[in-house]
This record gives C-alpha cells, structure tokens and sequence, in this order.
C-alpha cells in the first residue's frame, strides 16, 4: 500500500534530505508535493487530501501546530521532524504522536514510517493531531495523556491519574475511578513526560501530589485512595518542596 504523503519544511536542504531518504529507504511512501511555509501548506494539505504530513515544527511565520489547527477538518497522520525542544517533545509524547529528532537518523525514519503504515492499515480511531491540539491549549493537569497499552491504547486526563508504578518494562497508572492501567512505558517514560504536580517520591513510584493526603515523618506518603506509598530519601527533598 502506497501511503500518499507530503513535506512540509522551510529549508530546501531538508526537503531534499528527507525526500531522498523516503525514495530510497521507505519505498511505501508516495510524495505528492512540498511545501516551505504554512501558507504554502495548508491549501496543499487541502488540495491532496494526503494520508500522512511530514511536517517541521519550527518554521518562519507560524509552526507546526498553526498548521494543524488550520487544517483540522482533515484527517491525516503526522510525522513532525523536530529540533530538540522540551517542550514540544513533551506536546507530541502526551498525543503519542510520531516525530523524528534532526538531523534525521534513517532508522528513527524508517520506524516512525512503519508505525504510520500500521496505524493505516489497522484504520487505527486515534486522531493525534486533534489531541495534541486540544492538549498545547490546556494547562498540564488538564491535558489528555495517551497510554498505548497491550491491547491498543487509552486516553486519560493527566488530572485523573492518581499514581504510577513500575513494573519491569511496564508501568501501572492507577485512576481516580479505582481503574489501572497496564501501559507498555517504562516509568522514566512518565518522569520526564510529567510536569507538576507530578512528583517522583522512590525509583518505582510517581505520584500526583495533588491526591496526597498525608505524610509522615518516617517517609511515607498516604494518598486519597489510601495507598501509602514510601518516600526514598533521595527523593524526599524535591517531595516536600512542593509543599512548602
């Protein structure tokens, strides 16, 4: 199956990169056009109707999400190629959104590609792009969190997670309706996806501390759902901070 495609990048260079590397590395995709700004993108995404957009995330006169938002009405799988950025890496990881870090590494390409075709051929129901637009909306607690797990995936609102616990290369996310989730993550995933009031307290445990009902002095942590969840001294300081 041909996955109809185009590239959306402000540098020549780039564009040329990427569609050399797509015509000889990921023979399935079949590039449409191109184009170098917004302006440029949106009626092309309009015109084309593609099933996936190679899209950078930093461009003159407005980025990828203005791209997005311009363009919602569509249906499309996004491959954003992307600078280091914190903060956008922490957008695209809550939507479980595909994105290639520059200067593309070919392999990251190639999987990032297969994991397209298979959402496609499995007419996969998960609209990233919709998600990760409602997300960079929102405050942290607010946003929607997708969870991939063993059978699919699961969207939660950071806001009803209660705790996340390691387990092996697996993380358990408990919620507020008493519901867990077995998420195929493991939990560093979460310690660097999380912001506050997400709190690591002990190598296999993150809690939301806004669900903390009490703590005592011998380093334990008691929450709403009365799990008491230990402290490791190493953590302890940055716990107690949050409380200060």
């Amino acid at each position: 199956m041909k996955i109809k495609s185009i590239i959306v990048d402000d540098e020549a260079i780039a564009r040329d990169v990427l569609r050399n590397y797509l015509t000889k590395y990921c023979p399935q995709v079949e590039i449409l056009g191109e184009a170098e700004n917004i302006k440029e993108a949106v009626p092309l995404i309009a015109e084309k109707q593609p099933q996936l957009v190679f899209l950078d995330v930093e461009m003159p006169f407005g980025n990828a999400f203005d791209v997005l938002e311009a363009t919602k009405n569509f249906s499309y799988e996004t491959i954003f190629i992307t600078a280091f950025s914190q903060y956008s890496l922490q957008a695209l990881n809550k939507s479980a959104s595909y994105y290639i870090l520059k200067p593309i590494d070919i392999q990251e390409l190639i999987l990032a590609v297969n994991k397209v075709a298979e959402s496609l051929e499995s007419k996969e129901e998960l609209n990233r792009n919709k998600i990760l637009l409602e997300n960079l909306k929102l405050k942290p607690e607010k946003q929607q969190l997708i969870l991939p797990t063993l059978q699919g995936f699961d969207v939660v609102k950071t806001e009803d997670i209660v705790r996340l616990q390691a387990d092996g290369n697996f993380t358990q996310v408990y919620l507020t309706d008493g519901s867990r989730k077995m998420v195929c993550r493991f939990l560093k995933h979460f310690d660097d996806l999380l912001e506050a009031p997400f709190v690591r307290v002990h190598r296999s445990h993150i809690i939301n501390t806004s669900f903390v009902k009490s703590y005592h002095k011998s380093g334990t942590a008691t929450l709403s759902d009365e799990t008491e969840i230990e402290v490791s001294g190493s953590f302890k300081e940055s716990f107690l901070k949050v409380f200060s």
